[in-house]
């Protein structure tokens, strides 16, 4: 589905659509964790200050219940490189459908769980017996997506964490600003920051916009990720049927003019 390229300059407008979109995606996802329980998704920093908190405070149990949220990001990035990092350094077509299929799933079990009551009522103060799930399932999600994106992208794009991103901004801009004399009419930065400003712009609109969905809809707000998910599901996979049609047609070709 995705390029695999390792320079932004080489971006296709799909590409570039899809990736705005897992951002949106992402913003949303993180802006319904904190909404329903007040604490971040992606942010595996911050479970580690939550670590350290709860264990000068002597709640151990709690505090290892936090340290092991993160656990289910890793998990997620290795599900992802297996079905696509994996594939593609091997030369064999990448199962990104796989992966948002997944993501669907787990959108809609955590809306579905969180609106059956499972999760407690949205928006009450973090209950590791309660929220403990919903964290995990929402880490193990944007973990497979982070990962897919990286993969894709050669490790250039991610679409979870705008920290990274905006230290390449910062960096990029400098590059624009003081260019190497031989790349001033085609610089590969300007891409490259129109991506990352592109990226952040889509996961604080993904944020905001979802923000207002969660108010209204509780729990039901992350039926907006899941119907994300179930679309760029279907893209990969018509995408990845087009390009094994595409490609026995060139086969055919070949034996025919052979």
């Amino acid at each position: 589905m995705f390029s695999g390229s390792n320079t932004l300059a080489r971006y296709t407008p799909i590409n570039v659509s899809i990736w705005l979109s897992m951002a949106f995606q992402a913003g949303a996802i993180n802006v319904g964790g904190f909404l329903a329980c007040h604490k971040t998704v992606t942010h595996v920093t911050g479970f580690a200050t939550y670590f350290g908190a709860e264990v000068s405070h002597g709640n151990f149990v709690k505090a290892l219940g936090f340290l092991s949220v993160p656990g289910f990001f890793l998990a997620g990035a290795m599900l992802s490189a297996y079905f696509v990092d994996r594939r593609i350094t091997h030369g064999k077509q990448p199962r990104y459908y796989y992966m948002f299929a997944l993501i669907t799933a787990l959108m809609f079990f955590v809306a579905l769980a969180g609106k059956l009551g499972y999760f407690g009522s949205f928006g009450a103060p973090t209950t590791l017996s309660k929220d403990y799930l919903m964290l995990a399932i929402l880490c193990l999600s944007s973990g497979i997506q982070n990962a897919c994106i990286t993969s894709a992208s050669g490790s250039v794009v991610r679409t979870t964490h705008l920290t990274g991103l905006t230290t390449d901004l910062g960096i990029g801009l400098v590059r624009r600003l003081s260019p190497n004399p031989q790349e001033i009419i085609n610089n590969p930065e300007n891409k490259a920051n129109l991506m990352r400003i592109g990226i952040i712009f889509s996961f604080i609109l993904g944020s905001t916009v979802a923000a207002f969905s969660f108010y209204h809809l509780d729990y039901l707000g992350f039926l907006g990720p899941c119907l994300i998910s179930l679309i760029l599901t279907y893209i990969a996979y018509t995408r990845k049927n087009g390009s094994h049609e595409s490609n026995a047609g060139v086969m055919a070709d070949k034996v025919s003019n052979g």
